[in-house]
C-alpha cells in the first residue's frame, strides 16, 4: 500500500474496484481512502479498510473501474453553459431541421427578444453552402432579432432583424480579422466569419449576474454526469466573457458552491488589467487559479478560415484563392506573447492552419532563452493542421499541444472536401505523442460534446459511431487507451500546473475521482471497434471526496 500522507480518519473509502491510479510505480490497485477533500491511501481493499473509522463512509464498487477525475483541457465554460439554455443545433442533421427547430424557438420567444442557438454543422447535412438571413427570416420573422453560431463559434448566420439592428449594411466594410459574406449585389447574407459576429454580438443583452451563477451551477452539473472534475476555461477573440466568468466564479467559490476545478485563461487584450494588479500565472487556489494568457492566430477548418499555407481546394472554378483568415498580425502576437511573458503568463495561442502554426512556432522560437522561465508550459490550442516538417518543433520548444480528439470525427468530411491528401496532416494523435509533446486532451464545449468518452473514441477508433462499418480516418494516426486517458488526466493536469493537485490517484492529491460502469481495458478491440468505449458511462463522480454525481 502506498504510505499515508495524512494522519485523518478516512471520511470515504472506494473498494472492490479495479482503480486505474495513473501512477506509473503502482498502476493499479483495489481501494483508496479519502479524507478532508484529499487522498489518504490507495492500495489492497484489507489494507485500506483497515483505516476506516466508525463514521468512514464504505461504498463497495462491485468490481467497477475507478479513474482518476476527467480534467477537459479546452472548453468555453460560460457559452457552454448559458448554451444550454439556448436553441441547440449540434444534433439536427438537414437544413429543414434547423430551420424547423428555430421556427419552434421563435413561436416562444417574446417579442423584443433575442433568438440565440449553436450547434449547427452544414458537413453534417451532406451541404458546403451556408445558411442565410433570408432562409432565418422566414423562420423567425421579420422583428425578432437571431445569431446561430457554427458549431466551430468562428461563423454565425443572423436574419435581417438582427443585421438591422447592428446596422450592417451594403457600405459596412469588413472589419480586421473578419469577413461580411455578401450577395451578388454586395449586400450582407446574414453570414459573418470570425470578427465580424461581433458587429452583431454585441448588440444581444448580456447575462445578469445571477443567470450567470445559475447557468455556471447547470453546466457543473452536466459536466459532473461525464467524469469532468477540472476545467481549462477558454477565451474568445476580444470578447467579454472572461470577466464576466471570472467574477461568476468568485461569487460560487465564495459561497461554498464551486464543485469544479478550473483555470481561467485571460483573453490578449485583457492583460492590461493584469499589468496594473500585478498579477501572474497561477494566482488562487487548488479550486480557482489564473492560467493562461489566449491568443488567437487564425480561423477554424468549418468556416474555411484556417491560415493555410495552401489554398483550401475551391468548390467551383471561379472560386478565388482562400487561404483563410490571419485573425492577428503575426507583429501583434509576436508583441502580446513577449508582454504576457513578462508579466508571468504563458501562452494558450489557437492556432488551426498549418501557416497558423507555423508562424506561432517561429515566434516561441525566437522567445526561446529571451522570455522569463515559467513554471507553466506555453501551448498550442488545436494544432488541427500542422506541416510535417513543423511536428518535431513542439517537443523541442515544450510546447503543450492541446488537442480535441472529437473534432476529428466532426471535421473529417470537411478536411477531405476542402484539403484532400493534406488532410493526412490534421489531427495527428499518435505523431503528437512521438513528437515529444505533452499532449491534453478537451472538447471544446460547446463547440463539440463535452462528453469524454466520445472524446477517448475518436483518438482510439478515429471514426464517427454511426460509421464503425468504414475504415478508421487515417488509421496510423490512432492511439492507445492509455495515451487517451492520460491526455485528460495527468497530460491535463500538468498542462495548468496542477500536477501536484489532480490527474492520478495518489496520496496527498485531491480526491477527484470517477466510476465507470464498465472496464474499458477489460474490452476486446471488436468491441473497442464496435464503439464500446463511446457508449460508455459515469455511474459516480467524486469531487473533493464528497460524492457530486450518482446514476
Amino acid at each position: 500500500m502506498m504510505m499515508r500522507t495524512f494522519f485523518c480518519t478516512p471520511e470515504l473509502i472506494l473498494y472492490n474496484a479495479r482503480i486505474y491510479t495513473q501512477d506509473a510505480a503502482s498502476p493499479w490497485a483495489q481501494a483508496v481512502a479519502i479524507g478532508e477533500g484529499r487522498i489518504l491511501a490507495v492500495g489492497e481493499d484489507a489494507e485500506v479498510l483497515a483505516l476506516a473509522g466508525p463514521q468512514t463512509e464504505q461504498i463497495d464498487l462491485g468490481g467497477r473501474l475507478v479513474l482518476p477525475g476527467f480534467c477537459d483541457a479546452h472548453i468555453h465554460l460560460s457559452y457552454y453553459a448559458l448554451g444550454l439554455r439556448e436553441v441547440r443545433l449540434a444534433d439536427v442533421r438537414s437544413r429543414q431541421q434547423m430551420l424547423a427547430r428555430i421556427r419552434e424557438a421563435a413561436a416562444r420567444t417574446p417579442p423584443g427578444q433575442w433568438i440565440v442557438g449553436q450547434g449547427w454543422n452544414e458537413s453534417w447535412w451532406g451541404e458546403t453552402d451556408f445558411p442565410t438571413a433570408a432562409e432565418i427570416d422566414a423562420a423567425t420573422g421579420s422583428e425578432k432579432p437571431a445569431i446561430f453560431y457554427r458549431s466551430d463559434m468562428h461563423s454565425a448566420v443572423v436574419n435581417t432583424a438582427a443585421l438591422r439592428l447592428a446596422n450592417v449594411t451594403a457600405a459596412t466594410p469588413d472589419p480586421p480579422g473578419g469577413v461580411i459574406d455578401r450577395d451578388a449585389a454586395g449586400a450582407p447574407n446574414g453570414f459573418l466569419r470570425e470578427l465580424a459576429i461581433d458587429l452583431v454580438a454585441r448588440h444581444i443583452p448580456p447575462p445578469t449576474p445571477a443567470e450567470q451563477d445559475a447557468a455556471l451551477q447547470e453546466g457543473i452539473a452536466a459536466l459532473h454526469r461525464l467524469g469532468i472534475t477540472a476545467v481549462h476555461a477558454q477565451r474568445t477573440k476580444d470578447g467579454d466573457d472572461g470577466p464576466r466568468e471570472w467574477a461568476s466564479l468568485l461569487r460560487l467559490r465564495e459561497a461554498g458552491k464551486l464543485r469544479l476545478r478550473v483555470a481561467c485563461n485571460v483573453a490578449a487584450h485583457e492583460m492590461v488589467h493584469l499589468a496594473g494588479l500585478g498579477l501572474r500565472s497561477g494566482f488562487g487556489d487548488d479550486t480557482l487559479r489564473m492560467g493562461h494568457v489566449k491568443v488567437f492566430a487564425d480561423g477554424s477548418l468549418g468556416s474555411r478560415t484556417a491560415w493555410l499555407l495552401a489554398p483550401f481546394i475551391k468548390l467551383s472554378p471561379d472560386e478565388p484563392d482562400n487561404t483563410g483568415v490571419c485573425v492577428t498580425p503575426p507583429e501583434q502576437m509576436a508583441a502580446e506573447f513577449r508582454r504576457a511573458a513578462e508579466l508571468g503568463f504563458p501562452i494558450s495561442v489557437h492556432a488551426i492552419g498549418d501557416r497558423a502554426n507555423r508562424v506561432v512556432l517561429d515566434i516561441f522560437e525566437e522567445m526561446a532563452g529571451s522570455a522569463p522561465p515559467l513554471r507553466i508550459p506555453h501551448r498550442i490550442e488545436h494544432v488541427q493542421i500542422i506541416d510535417p516538417t513543423d511536428l518535431p518543433r513542439l517537443g523541442k520548444l515544450g510546447i503543450t499541444a492541446s488537442v480535441q480528439p472529437i473534432h476529428a470525427l466532426d471535421d473529417m468530411d470537411a478536411a477531405d472536401r476542402f484539403l484532400g491528401e493534406r488532410s493526412a496532416h490534421m489531427y495527428n494523435f499518435r505523431s503528437l505523442f512521438e513528437s515529444g509533446a505533452l499532449v491534453a486532451f478537451g472538447s471544446d464545449a460547446p463547440v463539440a460534446d463535452p462528453n469524454p468518452f466520445l472524446g477517448l473514441h475518436a483518438a482510439v477508433v478515429r471514426q464517427r459511431v454511426e460509421r464503425l462499418h468504414s475504415p478508421p480516418w487515417h488509421p496510423e494516426e490512432r492511439i492507445s487507451l492509455e495515451q487517451a486517458i492520460f491526455a485528460y488526466t495527468l497530460g491535463a493536469a500538468q498542462a495548468a500546473g496542477w500536477q501536484d493537485v489532480i490527474g492520478s490517484i495518489a496520496p496527498g492529491k485531491r480526491g477527484d475521482l470517477m466510476v465507470v460502469d464498465r472496464n474499458l481495458f477489460a474490452l476486446s478491440p471488436e468491441e473497442i471497434a464496435a464503439g464500446a468505449i463511446a457508449a460508455a458511462s459515469v455511474v459516480m463522480t467524486i469531487f473533493d471526496g464528497r460524492v457530486v454525481y450518482q446514476a
